[in-house]
C-alpha cells in the first residue's frame, strides 16, 4: 500500500532521492517525514502433525491455493511467541516449540518472512480466518517458488540431510 500523505502533518508526499534511492517525502516546508516503505516482518509455520504438514486456505483465497500458517509480529512480541500464537489462533493448537528455519525476502508483498517448524499435536479447530486445511504427508510435500515456498524447500532439504 502506497502512502500518499504525510503521517505527521497530512501534506502530500512527493518522490525525491533520499540516500541514493527514490523515496516519498513530505512536501511541507519544515517537515522532514520520509515514507521509507520498509519490509514488514511476517512469521510463517510449517506445522507438522503425525507425519503431515498442515496447509491452509484463507477466506477469500482461490479454491486451489493453500499455504503455510502466517501472521504479523505484534508490538513487544518475539518471532517465536508470534508463530506459536498464530498456530493457536488459526488452528487451535497449543504447540510448545518453534524451530527457526530461516528468513526469506518476499519482495512481491514487501515482507521479510521468518519461518519456523512447529511440531504439534491435538485436534485442529479452524479460526474464522481460514476456509479449509489439508494435511500433506511430509514425503509428498513439494515447495513452491515464491513466498513461503523457499522455507519449505530448505526445511525438506534439512530433513533429508539428517536421515
Amino acid at each position: 500500500m502506497q502512502a500518499n500523505f504525510c503521517l505527521h502533518c497530512g501534506s502530500p508526499l512527493h518522490l525525491v532521492e533520499v540516500a541514493g534511492l527514490p523515496r516519498l517525502r513530505c512536501s511541507a516546508a519544515g517537515c522532514s517525514y520520509v515514507h521509507w516503505d520498509n519490509p514488514i516482518p511476517v512469521v510463517a509455520a510449517i506445522v507438522e502433525i503425525a507425519g503431515a504438514v498442515i496447509l491452509a486456505r484463507n477466506q477469500g483465497w482461490p479454491e486451489h491455493l493453500f499455504g503455510l500458517i502466517t501472521g504479523f509480529l505484534e508490538k513487544g512480541e518475539t518471532p517465536e511467541a508470534a508463530i506459536l500464537r498464530e498456530v493457536r489462533e488459526e488452528l487451535g493448537l497449543d504447540a510448545e516449540a518453534a524451530h527457526f528455519i530461516g528468513h526469506y525476502s518476499f519482495f512481491e508483498m514487501n515482507q521479510l518472512l521468518l519461518a519456523f517448524h512447529v511440531p504439534a499435536q491435538g485436534e485442529i479447530v479452524l479460526s474464522d480466518e481460514l476456509a479449509a486445511i489439508k494435511r500433506v504427508p511430509v514425503e509428498r510435500l513439494k515447495p513452491w517458488t515464491i513466498g513461503t515456498g523457499p522455507a519449505v524447500r530448505d526445511w525438506l532439504a534439512s530433513r533429508r540431510s539428517t536421515t
